[in-house]
């Protein structure tokens, strides 16, 4: 699953039903026909059964078949076999997972995505072994059997697998964390899911869950955003308590992994995922801090001048500009609009964002107790990917449904790499997704006239760009801070909050006032429980899709073949081989400060507007 980036949509006021149009929910039959069906429950039984077979054909016997003469042979047959096992394994978990987000109140969903779960958990700790045993076979055994093409085919996948060798641990350990998981960090991520959508926010007489009181902070009037955000601080100081436990545990949790795993640094094991090296993510991070003058700090600075004031409050940090008229969007017209972006660009890319419409593998609609925000879960290569929104009508929401749109069709294109090799780090997956709002973006923004209206847009991309880049980056600085001085005791929830708010302070700088309630704001961003370190690659993304998108208006012809083939690669290939046919290179110091300056002359060209 690829979560979006933590963020609103704009509003005006909550639209009516009628105003969005009919909106998608989508079609989870496609993996099962229902909670209860016996294909469930035969499934539930094949993987058990088919991985307790697969670690008695392997278990103890790696070795000796990459030293026979038909290594390369035995080996990619036994991959196979793995590869589907793991589609199998993955189609059930993400059905369960996608019901679950449909609605985390309900306890028949919770109890079976919880059953399903444990279920999984148990038949995949059978599969242990395999990448074990695998990384204790000598290197040139493993080199000369991938000479066969048949295991050849498998090299990226095996490379991978032996990226992780100096961390892995004993056998029996390996499969104690694996089973201890459930009742571990996965049950503390799932009381936050469940807590989170249990929240209730009372804003003007109305009681609110939480993602259409955070939409209410991009409301034009500054009375209601003040409601709103008054609030929220409300409502996460009465569950702070809990929020700070599950911070600390977590945090604590991975302390011991990493210790034991023998990590350096507390985010390596998330580079080391990411498939990117530790220097190139402290290059971004630098280089993003070094910009917060030149971005975020000027474009505040600016905006609190659009509103005739020295300083915004922290409600109206991403408040429409006045005066400019914020329509509501049905779904038809966003619709459109995406696609014909995407089409402009590439008429394959629009054919398979179209499918995501046409065979209902969308779900719009806000419900009580559905996951907030967005994500596109690519669920397993043998189904398709699914994409959920909170669709509300707003400028923003048409930006989120290009990002995850973009995440879709990158998904469908890698699927064919098989389940093993399909998914992509999580700092080139987020490519797609930016590239795909880029595209929405500049083909709204030339259709736009009205000066007005253009420097709203504008301003718009502004915001949503420091909000994946700035803000990301501060929110990785503020996990850094949050997991190095957990290694010394837990942390208060004051300690945690005063964290927050220098580090919010830093990045948002002086023309951001935050006002008493808002060091609470920290609670509610999933990204620190679920995948902690996460929030860079989407800074990662967003400056490499800037470099991309700098050479694809310098040169259109064949740019769309390259970027498709990229997408297709999957994560066959890491990020300097991807980027070597648009000749980019993540490495270089100047990489990051290309990706900075459009964002920079964005700001001037909003400087200029002022001007005239």
């Amino acid at each position: 699953m690829q979560p979006s980036p933590v963020r609103s949509a704009v509003a005006t006021s909550d639209p009516a039903p009628a105003a969005l149009g009919a909106l998608p929910e989508w079609n989870l039959a496609d993996l099962y026909p229902g909670l209860d069906s016996p294909e469930v429950r035969r499934d539930l039984d094949r993987a058990r059964a088919e991985c307790i077979a697969f670690e008695e054909t392997y278990k103890g016997r790696l070795a000796e078949m990459a030293a026979a003469a038909d290594a390369g042979q035995a080996l990619a047959a036994a991959i196979r076999r793995l590869e589907t096992l793991d589609d199998l394994l993955g189609r059930l978990i993400s059905y369960a997972s996608l019901v679950h987000a449909g609605d985390t109140t309900d306890p028949v969903r919770a109890k079976f995505y919880g059953d399903v779960q444990d279920q999984i958990t148990a038949a995949s700790s059978h599969l242990l072994f395999f990448a074990l045993e695998l990384n204790r076979i000598d290197d040139a055994l493993i080199e000369a059997a991938m000479q066969d093409p048949a295991l050849g085919h498998f090299r990226p996948f095996i490379e991978d697998v032996r990226k992780e060798k100096p961390y892995q641990l004993e056998d029996r350990v390996e499969q104690l964390f694996h089973e201890k998981s459930v009742t571990g960090y996965a049950a503390w991520n799932r009381l936050f899911d469940e807590t989170i959508a249990g929240l209730r926010f009372k804003v003007a007489g109305k009681t609110l869950p939480l993602e259409p009181t955070l939409t209410l902070l991009q409301n034009p009037s500054e009375k209601t955003r003040r409601a709103a955000a008054e609030a929220l601080a409300d409502t996460f100081r009465q569950h702070l308590r809990t929020f700070t436990l599950i911070t600390n545990t977590l945090a604590k949790d991975k302390e011991i992994s990493d210790r034991w795993r023998g990590f350096a640094d507390i985010a390596d094991s998330r580079h080391l995922a990411n498939r990117v090296e530790r220097e190139v993510v402290e290059a971004l991070v630098s280089a993003v801090r070094d910009a917060y003058p030149r971005l975020s700090h000027r474009y505040y600075a600016l905006k609190a001048k659009w509103f005739g004031k020295e300083r915004l409050a922290h409600w109206d940090r991403n408040a429409p500009l006045p005066k400019v008229a914020t329509p509501t969007i049905p779904w038809e017209q966003a619709k459109d609009a995406v696609l014909s972006a995407y089409g402009a660009f590439s008429p394959r890319m629009a054919e398979i964002a179209e499918r995501f419409f046409t065979e209902r593998w969308i779900d719009a609609p806000t419900r009580p107790g559905k996951a907030p925000g967005a994500f596109a879960h690519p669920t397993v290569p043998s189904a398709h990917p699914y994409v959920l929104l909170n669709y509300q009508g707003k400028t923003r929401d048409v930006m989120t449904l290009a990002h995850e749109l973009g995440h879709g069709v990158h998904q469908v294109l890698a699927a064919k790499n098989g389940p093993l090799m399909a998914p992509t780090p999580l700092t080139l997956a987020e490519t797609a997704s930016v590239f795909g709002e880029m595209l929405t973006f500049r083909k709204l923004l030339a259709a736009t006239k009205d000066k007005k209206r253009r420097r709203a847009m504008l301003a718009g991309k502004v915001e949503d760009m420091l909000n994946t880049v700035v803000r990301q980056i501060a929110f990785y600085t503020f996990e850094r801070i949050i997991h190095s001085e957990r290694r010394d005791g837990e942390l208060t929830a004051d300690r945690i909050s005063a964290i927050w708010m220098q580090v919010q302070g830093e990045s948002l700088g002086p023309a951001i006032e935050l006002h008493p309630g808002y060091e609470t704001f920290w609670a509610y961003i999933g990204h620190f429980v679920h995948a902690p370190f996460y929030v860079y690659a989407y800074a990662f993304g967003d400056c490499l899709v800037n470099a991309l998108y700098a050479v694809y208006e310098n040169a259109h012809e064949g740019f769309a073949d390259r970027y498709l083939a990229m997408l297709a690669a999957g994560g066959t290939k890491p990020h300097a081989e991807l980027l070597a046919p648009f000749g980019l290179d993540a490495r270089d110091p100047g990489f990051w400060q290309g990706g900075l300056g459009l964002i920079a002359a964005m700001i001037d060209e909003l400087e200029a507007m002022e001007v005239r």
